[in-house]
């Protein structure tokens, strides 16, 4: 280490939280984006596919640039589009609302939780997946609960008793 003007060492160089991890910048829960956003690239797919098709009808007579392969590309562009509008679901629950949800049908009071978001189904419809403990020290149920994104209904649940052992965390 090389050594300052005075001949100490100067400050002394510790770990560092990266910047993302400072709490001091927290500025509000996460908020997810709506799924609705595919609409926009499906609607840009089918414009292209429109366009391709159309280009192919007026002028595939033979053509070199002009040939079958633009309407297969106009058909799986247009495939895909409806596919973006079809899987575009508005995400109507919010993290906290699926929390609530979960916490009621689970049937023990609640200690710490967590929740992800996930697809479900060819459709990729919005789920939320709630881990939920039970509030005592350690923890005596689990919980695993999803939470529809559309619309909040319960698609499944399961409860039980919770399997880890905290023995060695015991104070």
């Amino acid at each position: 280490m090389s050594e300052g003007p005075t001949g100490d060492a100067g400050p002394e160089q510790g770990d560092e939280l990266p910047e993302e991890l400072d709490v001091s910048a927290f500025v509000g829960p996460t908020v997810f984006p709506d799924i609705r956003r595919r609409r926009a690239p499906g609607l840009l797919y089918l414009g292209v596919a429109v366009a391709c098709v159309a280009l192919w009808v007026a002028r595939h007579e033979g053509g070199v640039l002009v040939n079958d392969g633009l309407l297969v590309l106009g058909l799986a562009l247009a495939a895909v589009g409806a596919y973006h509008l079809a899987a575009a679901w508005h995400l109507g629950v919010t993290e906290t609302d699926a929390l609530v949800a979960a916490s009621r049908v689970v049937g023990f009071p609640v200690g710490h939780a967590s929740a992800q978001l996930g697809w479900r189904g060819l459709l990729s419809r919005p789920t939320w997946r709630i881990l939920l403990y039970s509030a005592e020290n350690p923890p005596a149920r689990r919980g695993l609960v999803l939470v529809d994104g559309v619309d909040g209904d319960i698609v499944a649940h399961f409860v039980e008793d919770n399997p880890e052992d905290w023995s060695a965390f015991a104070r």
